[in-house]
């Protein structure tokens, strides 16, 4: 009977851990500004494709009024942080475009075991996984798991 107890408690355990690690109270959680910076000094960004008015980090973005994943990103340099309840058709379009000569970093969290990890990031991106936990502009806290970069880039011969 103590056994059992003990199993109930590591599963309610794991499920309050998952619940944490895949909890969002919103998609507009705003990239750090020394990330953003840092970042930006390498690559140079034209576009954010994932963004709002007010925490748009590029001179040229897109609302999701302006519906991101539907514009084109042709001639762009990319910083994108994609709301993580889309998170997989973010990445399709990340490796699409990456495809078509694009230059994008997508800001996403390191979840290695994860499909669209596999199918669209994985031997194709290079990975920069970020230590400790990003604090997003607007989040009293740091973020409830590990993030990464994933750079799509052609090298140029």
């Amino acid at each position: 009977m103590e056994n059992k107890n003990y199993i109930k408690g590591i599963l309610s355990c794991d499920f309050m851990i998952n619940k944490v690690l895949f909890s969002k109270k919103s998609d507009e959680y705003e990239t750090p500004n020394d990330l953003f910076n840092s970042l930006n000094d390498e690559f140079h960004f034209t576009l954010d494709p994932c963004a709002t008015d007010k925490n748009h980090k590029c001179k040229k973005y897109y609302t999701i009024l302006d519906d991101g994943l539907n514009q084109p990103w042709t001639n762009e340099i990319v910083f994108c942080n994609p709301p993580y309840s889309k998170i997989e058709l973010w990445c399709k379009k990340c490796f699409d475009e990456y495809c078509k000569g694009v230059t994008i970093v997508l800001l996403i969290p390191s979840r290695s075991d994860t499909k669209y990890f596999h199918n669209y990031i994985y031997k194709i991106a290079d990975l920069r996984f970020i230590k400790g936990r990003l604090h997003f502009n607007n989040s009293k806290l740091g973020a409830p798991f590990p993030s990464m970069l994933c750079i799509f880039k052609k090298e140029v011969n």
